[in-house]
């Protein structure tokens, strides 16, 4: 027996005002579901050993019991009192205790009859298992190896029952595509398994996770207002029929899975993507797992509408123009907007920052794609008005890139950035501003590029392609991170006030001058001789000649069109 309510298998920071002593800093503090959650306030973040793990213990459990208990906040209202409160009332706490005690039993993760968010009893035909390797995105297993694995696939992976129980949650969310294991039961398996298995539901997004200084306001911040509470929006543990009628509401408890579209963002929080059975056993350590069975779930039918925790990429609709289907199509197309690997969070500001309901944010064109933002951040911009302007919001962005038709893990995806509530106020000047400054980022690693491109073409090469190669822009963005993050922080203590914006942009303008320059002389201090008199080249057939002074007088020229609040950067060597 091991209860996901009482026993310590979560870890968390401490908030500072708990601990002043300081002796504790640094220590992650052990502790069950119940204690986490009714004391959230007293607890800074929870400490996980893969940033993916966090979102899935979020979605999978912290999320859906507090709104299962307590309901959705009715309005911006509603949720700006409770936020502001700092924690959860004596009566609210009244009503999460009483709904722990009432689900205790759906939370043993190794009960007998039903395990938590898994299959009691899940077998194959010959009664195979797999290592619990299976279950860890870092472990070695089958055709996921990571690079730097210290374990084989031959070496056994002891679980202490709380990793498994991360790990469980992990998979259900973010678990590889590709062939699963067939078992009895099901009857979709074909030749003892299953095909056109999708990633885990979180592995098709671009995850985005407002943060805030304590555990209680982090989960303020992920529960949308004005959500209306649907009779057949449960979550999984309120969905494990085994006998009789078990599509309505549809059961998880069975080697039986379903496609289908989630009834609500309980069900959607809480998706079962895999049938899972962990099986314990006692050593010398105490209860281990090293063996699991994990065989197909649920596919999910992504919800544009429905999902939070994502922006979202927009084509034309294809049925533009025509009456027939055109809702339909608006909807088809949008599409879960994924993290880029190698890219930083802030250059993506402008899809983040794209807050309104449909039709306000950036719409696509036949030769543009459009966005929208994480419908957390709409509801944030709501209720911003109520907000200390200065409220250190931090944003978490979480994603995982797979390979081979997405059967492997190859790298997490993980970025922090702090983000001004200003900044949600399409109409204020910190919107405008930091727009400013992420595009002027761009046009300066373009400027560089030109340079680099302007010089290669004066020595008789070609300019390296854009996606081959190590490009200087690609060397200034990365040099200009630092000062972007500078940048948003600065503006987040700002709040609203126009001086002290307009001077954070002018010392961001004269930064990120010097910082080009200092690019720019790696570009100069690497050109072939033969570029001072440069070379004729037919280009778009016209004649033009590349020489090193033309090449600097273009950048320079570039650079003052850019940074326009700032006194015009100078060749400094």
């Amino acid at each position: 027996m091991f209860n996901l309510v009482d026993e310590p298998w979560l870890r968390a920071s401490r908030a500072a005002e708990v601990d002043k002593s300081g002796s504790g800093a640094g220590i992650p503090y052990e502790t069950g579901l119940s204690e986490l959650l009714l004391h959230a306030n007293k607890f800074r973040d929870l400490v996980v050993d893969l940033p993916t793990q966090k979102p899935a213990v979020l979605r999978q459990l912290l999320l859906p019991i507090v709104v299962s208990a307590l309901g959705w906040p009715k309005d911006a209202g509603a949720w700006t009192g409770m936020f502001e409160a700092g924690e959860f009332t004596e009566e609210e706490r009244g009503r999460l205790a009483t709904y722990l005690d009432e689900h205790r039993h759906r939370f043993d993760l190794f009960d007998a009859v039903d395990p938590f968010a898994q299959v009691a009893g899940l077998r194959t035909a010959k009664d195979e298992t797999k290592g619990s390797a299976l279950l860890v995105a870092t472990a070695a297993t089958g055709n996921n190896v990571p690079l730097f694995s210290s374990r084989s696939e031959g070496d056994p992976l002891e679980l202490t029952p709380a990793q498994a129980a991360h790990w469980l949650l992990h998979t259900q969310c973010w678990d590889t595509a590709a062939i699963k294991t067939g078992v009895v039961g099901d009857p979709k398996v074909k030749a003892g398994k299953t095909t056109g298995n999708p990633t885990g539901p979180l592995g098709q997004l671009g995850v985005i996770m407002p943060i805030g200084r304590s555990l209680y306001e982090t989960l303020l911040l992920n529960i949308p207002h004005g959500r209306v509470a649907l009779k057949e929006d449960l979550p999984q543990w309120l969905r494990r029929a085994t006998e009789g009628e078990t599509d309505e509401p549809p059961s998880c408890a069975t080697p039986v899975w379903q496609q289908r579209a989630p009834r609500g963002l309980l069900d959607a929080w809480t998706w079962q993507s895999r049938r899972v059975r962990l099986i314990p056993e006692e050593t010398s350590r105490g209860t281990r797992v090293t063996r699991v069975v994990v065989a197909a779930g649920d596919r999910l039918l992504v919800n544009p509408d429905l999902e939070p925790h994502t922006a979202w990429d927009s084509r034309p609709p294809a049925g533009r123009g025509s009456a027939k289907g055109a809702k339909d199509a608006e909807v088809s197309s949008l599409r879960p907007r994924r993290h880029r690997p190698g890219r930083a969070a802030w250059r993506g500001l402008e899809a983040l920052l794209a807050v309104g309901r449909a039709g306000e944010e950036r719409e696509a064109t036949a030769t543009r794609a459009g966005f929208r933002t994480s419908d957390l951040l709409n509801s944030l911009a709501e209720a911003g008005e109520e907000m200390d302007s200065a409220y250190p919001l931090q944003i978490e962005l979480t994603g995982v890139m797979y390979g081979n038709q997405s059967a492997v893990i190859e790298d997490v995806f993980f970025d922090e950035i702090p983000l001004p509530v200003t900044a949600l106020d399409q109409d204020g000047i910190v919107y405008g501003a930091l727009l400013s400054a992420v595009g002027q980022a761009e046009q300066l690693a373009t400027a560089v590029n030109h340079l680099s491109g302007d010089l290669r073409r004066a020595a008789g090469s070609d300019p390296i392609p854009w996606d081959k190669g190590q490009r200087p822009g690609d060397t200034l963005l990365h040099a200009l991170d630092p000062v972007v993050r500078r940048l948003l922080a600065g503006l987040q203590a700002a709040g609203d006030d126009f001086d002290l914006v307009r001077r954070g942009l002018e010392a961001w303008e004269h930064k990120a001058g010097r910082a080009t320059w200092r690019v720019a002389e790696q570009v100069f201090a690497t050109a072939a001789p033969g570029t001072f008199a440069g070379r004729k080249v037919v280009k778009d057939g016209k004649e033009q000649i590349y020489r090193l002074s033309t090449a600097e007088a273009a950048f320079r020229r570039r650079l003052n069109e850019i940074l326009t609040l700032a006194s015009g950067p100078r060749r400094t060597g």
